[in-house]
């Protein structure tokens, strides 16, 4: 591609980056389960796009490439804050004021907490696949990896949920996140589908 892209290139890569928001929203709360730092992962990404507009290829799955750019975010604050402790004010104290929740949200929290217990290749793998509609062979380009690889860690993970949530092997539960997790699905779901929060 050219060094530089013309007003009207421009303006259509800006309009096709902002309809992939939802999408890696929805993606990066997945993958690390806190929506404010899911959001400043989808704002680097969002930067680092389009700071690198010129060397997208048109053409080519703008989606992919902006995902694989997220999860660069993400691997690198993960290995930027692999010593450091986390604490969220605020979480501690819904934990300690929310009311018993009802059953329903409670399994939603089950799937979720199931989800942020597998390793992080296989969670990516079920939620590139699985939840976010890409083909084997997208979700390989995204993670940098080889196809069969990626058939592989969304099999393990497949059987591993099942193994979790049929055989109740779950973790144990962290008091009211049941909550707050299935708010947050509910959120992660529409924002995935429409791209507008419930």
């Amino acid at each position: 591609m050219a060094s530089e892209i013309s007003a009207a290139d421009a303006a259509t890569f800006k309009r096709q980056l902002a309809e992939t928001i939802p999408h890696l929203r929805a993606f990066a709360r997945s993958l690390c389960g806190r929506p404010d730092f899911a959001d400043d992962l989808v704002q680097d990404a969002m930067l680092k796009a389009w700071a690198a507009r010129e060397r997208f290829e048109p053409g080519t799955n703008l989606r992919a490439w902006t995902f694989t750019i997220l999860r660069n975010c993400y691997l690198t604050e993960m290995r930027r804050n692999k010593f450091v402790g986390d604490y969220d004010e605020g979480v501690a104290e819904r934990t300690l004021q929310a009311p018993m929740g009802q059953e329903d949200p409670l399994h939603l929290a089950d799937m979720r907490r199931a989800l942020m217990t597998l390793p992080r290749e296989r969670r990516e793998a079920i939620l590139l696949v699985g939840a976010g509609g890409f083909s084997y062979e997208e979700a390989a380009a995204i993670c940098q990896t080889a196809v069969g690889t990626m058939k592989s860690r969304v099999g393990r993970a497949r059987a591993a949920l099942n193994e979790m949530l049929d055989g109740g092997n779950m973790p144990p539960r962290e008091g009211a996140q049941a909550v707050s997790a299935h708010e947050s699905l509910i959120n992660d779901l529409a924002i995935a589908t429409t791209g507008n929060l419930t």
